[in-house]
Parts: C-alpha cells; sequence; structure tokens
C-alpha cells in the first residue's frame, strides 16, 4: 500500500472516531478536529471558549501538530496554563492542496502518538 493510501485510510478512519464521539457522527472537517487537539493540549475540557480563545486553541494545535516537523518548539505554560512555542523555522509556501495533506498527516501522527489509532 503506497504512503498516500495508508494516510488516506487512516485519515477517514480517524474522521470515522473523532465524528462519532464528538459529533453525533456528523463527519467532523479537519478544522473542527485541530481545534479538538487544541482543547486536548490546553486539559480544559469542560469549558465554553470565547471566540479569540477558540483562534489561539486552533493556533496551539497547530504548532503542536507541527512541532514534530521542526517548524515549533515548545516554549513554556502562561499563569493561565496556555501553551506557548517558538517558530523554529518557516513553513515553505505550500499550496493549498498540500496544506491539507500536511494537516492531515500530522493529525494522523498525534492521533497515533496518543495511541487513539493505530
Amino acid at each position: 500500500m503506497s504512503r498516500d493510501e495508508q494516510l488516506k485510510e487512516r485519515w477517514e478512519f480517524l474522521v470515522k472516531k473523532l465524528s462519532a464521539q464528538f459529533s453525533d457522527g456528523d463527519p467532523l472537517e479537519l478544522d473542527g478536529i485541530v481545534y479538538l487537539v487544541g482543547v486536548q493540549e490546553l486539559g480544559d475540557f469542560h469549558r465554553k471558549f470565547k471566540k479569540d480563545e477558540k483562534v489561539n486553541l486552533m493556533h496551539i494545535a497547530i504548532c503542536r501538530l507541527l512541532e514534530p516537523y521542526g517548524y515549533y518548539d515548545f516554549d513554556f505554560f502562561d499563569e493561565d496554563g496556555w501553551p506557548h512555542y517558538t517558530i523554529k523555522e518557516q513553513l515553505p509556501p505550500l499550496k493549498a492542496g498540500e496544506q491539507s495533506v500536511l494537516m492531515k498527516e500530522a493529525l494522523v501522527n498525534y492521533f497515533m502518538e496518543k495511541e487513539y489509532i493505530t
């Protein structure tokens, strides 16, 4: 099986599993899954977030997801428990489709690392 096929299968399995758990089976989109990672990384599961906090959660998730690729480094937790990252290397210019593939791969790897999927 090619790497692309394997990623596609794992991505579809991840979407199905997360959708069943968090959205009553309605398929979650990429942004929704990134948001879930942000909440997971913050560790504050039972609160409602304001719009600007949701944007910050997405940022946390993207930094955490791209950290293994060498683009970000974890820096510190602030007094409110929010993680902060520093940029190690700028992302290269990517087309929309390339961004999507990178994020899907990073999400699959994240959830495999967390042993949510295999």
